[in-house]
């Protein structure tokens, strides 16, 4: 977002609010800048829009479609990097997600933790 216009990021998220909207009812208040980058500009822009910006602890790979079939792989990255209050950054296209996310939970939730929704970390 850093390398586009003020327009631009708002075309594009208001653009991306309104078509969840539309599908599922709901109505987005939070947002992760693609691939992690962000300025104070972009940030004084979503903040603008409503949003909270809200980074992850953890990432891996996943998004790479050549980097997958590596379920074994996938459990190990996750389940090594679960700590307090962990946010956990999983891409919807990696097939190796779809196939250990049942698994992960559980052995999450096994190892003590338990899932929160965001808002109720906002203070």
């Amino acid at each position: 977002m850093p390398d586009i216009t003020d327009e631009q990021i708002k075309k594009e998220v208001m653009g991306l609010h309104t078509a969840v909207y539309e599908k599922f009812g709901y109505e987005m208040q939070f947002i992760r800048p693609p691939k992690g980058e962000f300025s104070e500009r972009t940030l004084d822009i979503t903040n603008s829009l409503g949003y909270t910006t809200v980074m992850w602890s953890f990432a891996y790979d996943d998004w790479n479609e050549e980097k997958q079939n590596r379920e074994e792989y996938a459990k190990k990255k996750i389940l090594d990097n679960v700590h307090p209050g962990a946010i956990i950054l999983l891409h919807g296209n990696s097939k190796d997600n779809t196939n250990v996310l049942d698994y992960c939970i559980k052995e999450i939730k096994n190892m003590g933790y338990e899932f929160r929704n965001l808002n109720e970390f906002v203070k």
